[in-house]
């Protein structure tokens, strides 16, 4: 049995009864000092051998225990700083979140597209703009905005509801109406309002060499456009221009009624019955014509400032309506034209109309 001495002296407590109470002369021969508040047992193990290292209680020298630590050196040092807090790994806090994710909303699924496919529908045209582009281009909204409008509903194609946000549309051939008013999608149509002034024909070129409509337009800044409509020469006010085929030809047709609203100037006074006398009809040569509204706007001694709106395109009618009353006009301004106003624009000047103006006007004739 001599060799098994020889590892108890080493080893800090050897296994079975012959190693009870060796443990303290081996930590002596171990070369390790006990830490403060420890027994001498926790100094046991030289080099670390014996499981028996830093054992508490009476289990101290026994080869196994419930109490027994693991292998390794006694942490003297950290026994002499005190309790210290223990080193936290960095990816502790994410697994935890990850985990209470998983607890509260159940394992993780593949995300699924929020709209169905776009293929399926006629209004998709693959090679064409996207929708909610196209309408911020427009001047609608921003580019959010477009896609909240698109989501509730509010906006068509070709009269067909789309609420999916990756449809395309082509902005040349396709009606694009947000709220049931159409937006202007092709940038190839201008539209310009233009304050006639007096003595200037309504015409793009005069044989005569009188002042016409291109004589006010600039080639650098406006496109070739045509003038909806005509203004008799003494007549100021809004003319209409634009190289909107379809449009001209709504705005010009009578069957759509597009009403015009005109400031005459007449020598005074005026009868009280002249107003209701020409919304019943007044009798000219190539028929009855009349007004939808007549009201009086300003008087001055001698003259009379009165606001009429109507819906005829016929030649000349305003003043001749008046004459047919016996009040010739002095001077006649036509002010609007459907929801277009001249507004304080100067006489002269040539204006592009903004998108919702021709958002408006389009919506006007049904476009």
């Amino acid at each position: 049995m001599a060799p098994s001495h020889g590892n108890s002296s080493r080893g800090g407590g050897a296994r079975g009864p012959q190693g009870r109470g060796k443990g303290s002369q081996a930590g002596s021969k171990g070369g390790f000092r006990s830490g403060p508040g420890k027994k001498s047992g926790d100094a046991a193990g030289g080099r670390g051998y014996g499981k028996t290292t830093g054992a508490k209680g009476p289990s101290a020298g026994r080869g196994k225990g419930p109490n027994a630590k693991g292998p390794g050196k006694p942490k003297a040092a950290a026994a002499q700083k005190g309790p210290q807090k223990p080193r936290a790994f960095a990816g502790v806090d994410k697994y935890e979140r990850r985990a209470s994710a998983i607890k509260e909303h159940g394992p993780h699924r593949r995300r699924r597209p929020k709209n169905p496919p776009v293929d399926r529908l006629e209004v998709h045209d693959e090679n064409g703009v996207r929708l909610q582009k196209l309408m911020a281009q427009a001047g609608v909204a921003s580019r959010r905005v477009c896609e909240e409008m698109i989501q509730d509903g509010r906006v068509t194609v070709d009269e067909q509801v789309v609420t999916e946000l990756g449809v395309r549309v082509d902005p040349a051939l396709q009606a694009v109406h947000v709220d049931g008013m159409r937006i202007q999608t092709d940038e190839k149509l201008v539209y310009y309002a233009f304050n006639k002034p007096a003595g200037v024909v309504s015409t793009m070129e005069d044989p005569d060499g009188r002042r016409c409509v291109s004589d006010y337009l600039d080639p650098r800044k406006h496109q070739r456009v045509f003038h909806v409509g005509r203004l008799d020469v003494e007549t100021e006010g809004l003319l209409l221009l634009t190289n909107d085929g379809e449009l001209t030809n709504r705005l010009t047709h009578p069957s759509y009624e597009v009403p015009k609203t005109y400031l005459v100037q007449v020598h005074g006074p005026v009868e009280k019955g002249i107003g209701n006398q020409m919304k019943e009809g007044i009798r000219l040569e190539d028929g009855v014509a009349k007004v939808d509204d007549f009201r009086l706007v300003d008087s001055t001694p001698g003259h009379v400032l009165i606001e009429v709106v109507l819906h005829s395109g016929r030649n000349r009618i305003v003043r001749r309506m008046f004459e047919a009353v016996e009040h010739p006009v002095e001077k006649l301004a036509r002010t609007h034209v459907g929801p277009i106003a001249i507004g304080d624009q100067k006489q002269g000047t040539v204006r592009k109309l903004s998108h919702t103006e021709v958002g408006n006007l389009l919506a006007s004739v049904g476009m």
